[in-house]
């Protein structure tokens, strides 16, 4: 999968501050030698903001980085500065939906723990057009239907070359909970089971019967990155949502997600249940 502009520029920054650890300089040295600010600089290493390749260009050659390694970093400076899709959008998109468009356009793998609703990314429409009428109260049709919209538009990411791999456990009371009516959860439901079916995604239905779980507090996802230390976890809050990328939080939410595949229903007993809560319906 083609390495996205914001995993190119959290590399970038990444990378920034491993070599002048190396070099031993500190934050303010090092910016000096290159005519920018400490302020400047940490914004380079913390992966916030756009970059300059020349400064990245000169921050190499003070750190005594290879030629190839410095052409490499130059050329992620240079990718970085590559927008997505939904920044052609005309209507304005939240700040929080933003960041996961992009992280989402970039990913190898998600990992999602659905606790209320079937994660987006495996919704229909009709389904995805009832969350959002409950969720958002205040909004307009208009408004609603542009959310969907980039709902279904999110989904382009499964039919890719190189799709990335979705594993979701669902909680039961997600397959349990009737949204927008009997006739659109039996649909949601069967394309939940299709896209099962589908070599890159991977569903297990995590049962009542389980009891106590790792995730009590509630619905996650971990987007995969293509080296684990570019991560990121997704938390779903009231309002938007919570980004964690540091390594004990991310160690955290991975530990859980194996408890709960270990705890959920195989791959074959989840299609299953699937099967019959759909016929119940």
């Amino acid at each position: 999968m083609p390495v996205g502009p914001t995993t190119r520029r959290r590399q970038l920054g990444a990378d920034l501050r491993r070599l002048r650890d190396r070099k031993g300089l500190t934050l303010e040295e090092a910016g000096a030698r290159v005519g920018i600010s400490k302020a400047t600089l940490s914004r380079y290493e913390t992966k916030e903001g756009t970059v300059k390749w020349p400064v990245v260009d000169a921050l190499c050659r003070e750190y005594g980085a290879p030629d190839q390694e410095r052409e490499l970093l130059v050329d992620l400076a240079k990718g970085a500065r590559v927008q997505g899709w939904w920044h052609s959008l005309a209507d304005p998109i939240p700040e929080s939906m933003n960041l996961m468009l992009t992280l989402e356009d970039e990913v190898v793998r998600e990992d999602h723990y659905a606790c209320m609703y079937v994660p987006g990314l495996l919704q229909t429409r009709a389904y995805a057009e009832a969350v959002h009428r409950a969720s958002e109260m205040r909004c307009t049709e208009e408004e609603i239907h542009h959310m969907v919209d980039i709902r279904m538009k999110r989904q382009d990411l499964l039919t890719r070359t190189d799709p990335p791999h979705i594993w979701a456990v669902i909680d039961e009371a997600v397959i349990r909970r009737v949204v927008g009516g009997r006739d659109v959860m039996r649909e949601q439901l069967k394309y939940l089971s299709s896209q099962a079916s589908q070599p890159h995604v991977t569903v297990q239905v995590l049962p009542f019967k389980a009891g106590a779980h790792a995730a009590a507090v509630g619905s996650f996802v971990i987007l995969g990155g293509p080296v684990p230390e570019l991560d990121v976890v997704y938390v779903d809050i009231i309002g938007g949502g919570l980004f964690m990328e540091k390594p004990p939080e991310l160690a955290r939410y991975r530990l859980a997600f194996e408890y709960l595949r270990a705890q959920a229903l195989d791959i074959d007993l989840s299609a299953s249940f699937l099967d019959q809560i759909c016929g119940e319906l």
